[in-house]
């Protein structure tokens, strides 16, 4: 969708003062902004086991990161322990491993729990991971409500744009309802979704695309909530969201604004609630991977460069810059150390960070966010009436939708409508690939394996069985999982033999 026509409420928008902090928070969602306090450098690693995935983030936070972003491997995402016959050639590829308390022990050895915030970027098996996480702040003494990050936990946009979904969407929402309840009453400070806007942008959708199907698929799951009987102005101050910075600037920078203010008036039109910080869109960004190119990779600090500053400008509240090799694999430790930089430079050598919305008042910007927010909105009328987001979803409305933006792009590409330097257009005979990319180590793979195997051959077995049928007699009981999760990996109870559990109690999604 262009973004370039005027909205018909422009003129009118335009005219009216917004200011930071207060509703609809076009302008941001605190007063000061980053003046007092700066957005939270957060950069998302893992990769090969548990203890290099901890030599990694000790590695980043002695560099200056303030949060850590967990990434997990294939099996980790969908149910598969690292020693199940499918997990082969799997594990630790894209992400660390996790399949047991050990394991989440280990990648978290030493890192300070109570000031060092996770991010955890896990759907399908969230109940499960969120669970470790709890079982090792109790084995350190540390209080649930001292914890602070987020569980990913959307599940529908797996549906929508990943693939990662493991049960059909009615159980899927259940659970994901249940982290929702957990957390809200017993970890204040843990944000228990983070919907994400980011996938959808990978897939191929375009801007207004991003927001309304992430908007329609968090409203599935307030929606879920109160039909729980949970209050929207104590669990919606936990909902977070996540978005894509791209390569059109200053359209970045409009939509992160038009969204705080689509997300606020959905919160307050049509849910009712009445505390301001349950209405604010408050985001963690990425910037955006699909722009990175394999051709002339010292291009991609330059494209990640303006991409963060867009996400600065636009108000983010934590950030991740990608590295410049991630077109080719894993980001190797320079490289990821100077995407760290990157952010770090921004924030204290431009000035940026002083003032709170630097381009609010500009003509352009505030007629991008106005036509941002109409045309997201109509998008968003459009899935209500089809249903909602999962209606959308079981007729693949946003499935084709994407689709076609994808190939829209990829088309300009091919036609040189859009240009890419080093790929459509200024090419040179630069070879990549005797760059020194991070390479995943096949014994540390196989090492996992059998630690696992130890670690399950270490039960007692007798334990071990009843630990197991007792979950499996909770689970049917259609009460909130989180509790009983929580006691069968405290009881070495695997990730892989929880989800076998699921699989058989909610069955699995076929389309």
């Amino acid at each position: 969708m262009s973004t370039n026509k005027k909205s018909d409420n422009s003129k009118k928008n335009t005219k009216k003062k917004y200011f930071p902090g207060i509703y609809p928070f076009r302008n941001g969602i605190y007063e000061s902004m980053y003046a007092k306090r700066l957005w939270t450098m957060r950069q998302y690693a893992g990769y090969t086991s548990a203890e290099e995935t901890n030599k990694r983030y000790k590695f980043l936070i002695n560099k200056g990161v303030k949060g850590l972003s967990v990434a997990f491997d294939l099996p980790t995402q969908t149910g598969y322990d690292s020693d199940h016959s499918l997990s082969d050639g799997e594990v630790g590829r894209v992400g660390v491993p996790i399949s047991s308390i050990e394991d989440m022990e280990v990648l978290l050895n030493k890192i300070p729990l109570d000031k060092i915030s996770i991010s955890m970027t896990i759907n399908s098996t969230a109940a499960i991971l969120l669970s470790f996480l709890v079982g090792v702040a109790h084995k350190r003494d540390i209080a649930l409500n001292q914890l602070s990050g987020t569980v990913q936990n959307d599940i529908l946009k797996e549906f929508i744009a990943r693939g990662t979904q493991i049960f059909p969407p009615t159980p899927s929402m259940k659970i994901v309802t249940d982290i929702i309840e957990f957390c809200s009453n017993e970890m204040p400070r843990w944000n228990s979704i983070s919907v994400s806007g980011y996938h959808i942008r990978e897939a191929g959708s375009d801007s207004m695309q991003e927001l309304a199907f992430t908007f329609s698929n968090a409203i599935a799951y307030v929606d879920a909530a109160v039909e729980r009987g949970l209050d929207v102005n104590q669990f919606a101050k936990r909902i977070s969201f996540f978005f894509n910075s791209h390569n059109n600037f200053f359209e970045e920078i409009s939509k992160f604004r038009a969204a705080r203010v689509i997300w606020a008036k959905i919160i307050k039109e049509r849910y009712g609630a009445s505390d301001s910080n349950a209405m604010k869109c408050r985001f963690h960004t990425q910037t955006a991977g699909s722009s990175l190119q394999a051709q002339q990779i010292d291009n991609n600090v330059v494209r990640t460069t303006l991409q963060a500053t867009a996400a600065v400008l636009g108000g983010t509240q934590s950030l991740h810059t990608n590295a410049k090799d991630e077109a080719l694999a894993l980001p190797n430790e320079k490289a990821a150390e100077l995407a760290l930089r990157t952010q770090q430079i921004i924030a204290h050598e431009t000035n940026i960070p002083d003032v709170p919305d630097p381009l609010a008042g500009s003509y352009y910007i505030e007629e991008l966010t106005d036509a941002i927010i109409d045309g997201s909105e109509k998008l968003i009328e459009k899935i209500d009436s089809l249903g909602g987001a999962i209606k959308g979803i079981e007729n693949n409305f946003q499935q084709e939708q994407i689709g076609q933006s994808a190939y829209n792009y990829q088309m300009d590409i091919e036609k040189k409508k859009k240009i890419i330097v080093g790929l459509n257009d200024f090419n040179d005979n630069e070879d990549s690939l005797s760059y020194d990319i991070q390479k995943i180590n096949s014994k540390e793979s196989k090492k996992q394996i059998d630690k696992l195997k130890k670690f399950k051959r270490s039960r007692d077995s007798k334990k071990t069985k009843l630990a197991i049928k007792k979950f499996e007699n909770y689970v049917q009981s259609n009460n909130n999982i989180m509790p009983a999760t929580i006691e069968a990996v405290k009881n070495n109870i695997t990730l892989g033999e929880i989800s076998k559990i699921l699989r058989k109690t909610f069955g699995e999604y076929t389309n």
